[in-house]
């Protein structure tokens, strides 16, 4: 079995990854996906959403990342693929399932799915541009408005050189509203050799049960879920090997809160990282009652320094530059 960390676009930063991974019962985690349009991005391009390609591709933990690229034109695409693995990408992850309506109008994400024999292409150009030994993957949903079309989707991108498939069980016009359609795991799974993974609502381990039984799925990729409960990978990966699953507490779990805000402090203006801080806090709120009180303290709080007191740290505002 493995599990996942799903790559969600503007929730899931190299430091949500850092401090989620660290957690562990998490095998692979993949970037937020790289925008390609119509020409070669520039190296800090990727080092800037992928900083884990300057460490080995992988998170402080050692947790394997993969690079993921979203877009419609597979000459492109393959050749920015090709550069991200010079970089160190171990495996390249093709997105043909993000749902946002700005990403779609410029086709890309789920509305490609509206196209197999466009998928089946870009897989394709992919695969044949990076080396034979770097795997291609790709995610999808089940379709666009319907899943009339999910196995022929499977089968292009199967039969383009995707060496797995992560199946994001609903469709576009779902967009993340429950439920998930488990059930049609192991119907891709019938029309394709590949590993199938099933993604979509896994909230809880009795959530991860209900999954595998119904998908018959034995991997598995995290999002929201995880997000909202850090410990839910290794609560799963515990009972799968048969071990005692023991909830991580609020207490445990406080230190890598901290953590998260030093990062994100040090990464962002001070404008921005109070949100990015009250994001995390209520995703976690849906686990943790901590976390909402926590929440509401720092609600209207744009001031970093007030912020760092409630997370009971120093000030940690930034050294002035020096003068040229």
């Amino acid at each position: 079995m493995q599990l996942a960390l799903a790559p969600m676009e503007g929730l899931v930063d190299e430091i949500l990854r850092d401090v989620l991974t660290r957690v562990g019962g998490i095998d692979w985690c993949v970037t937020e996906f790289i925008r390609v349009n119509d020409r070669l991005l520039p190296e800090h391009y990727f080092r800037r959403l992928a900083p884990e390609l300057d460490h080995g591709a992988q998170t402080r933990a050692g947790t394997p990342m993969r690079v993921q690229l979203l877009g419609s034109d597979p000459v492109c695409l393959a050749d920015n693929a090709a550069l991200a693995c010079t970089l160190g990408a171990p495996v390249i992850d093709l997105n043909f399932g993000c749902p946002a309506k700005t990403v779609n109008k410029s086709r890309g994400g789920a509305v490609l799915l509206k196209e197999p024999e466009l998928l089946h292409a870009i897989v394709r150009e992919v695969r044949r541009a990076v080396p034979t030994h770097i795997p291609v993957t790709a995610k999808m949903r089940l379709g666009f408005e319907t899943p009339d079309v999910a196995l022929d989707c499977a089968r292009a991108l199967a039969t383009g050189g995707a060496s797995q498939i992560v199946v994001h069980a609903r469709t576009k016009v779902d967009g993340y509203r429950p439920p998930a359609h488990w059930d049609w795991i192991p119907r891709v799974q019938e029309v394709v050799s590949v590993p199938v993974f099933a993604n979509g609502e896994i909230w809880t381990l009795e959530d991860w049960r209900r999954c595998r039984e119904i998908s018959g799925a034995e991997n598995f990729m995290l999002g929201r879920g995880l997000v909202a409960k850090p410990d839910l990978a290794l609560q799963i990966a515990a009972e799968k090997n048969g071990e005692e699953v023991v909830p991580m507490t609020w207490a445990e779990l406080f230190p890598l809160v901290q953590d998260f805000w030093r990062q994100e402090r040090i990464k962002l203006a001070p404008g921005y990282a109070p949100g990015r801080l009250k994001q995390w806090l209520v995703w976690l709120s849906r686990s943790y009652a901590e976390a909402g009180v926590m929440f509401d303290a720092a609600r209207r709080e744009t001031d970093c320094e007030k912020l760092d007191a409630l997370l009971q740290l120093p000030s940690l505002t930034r050294a002035p530059r020096l003068a040229a």
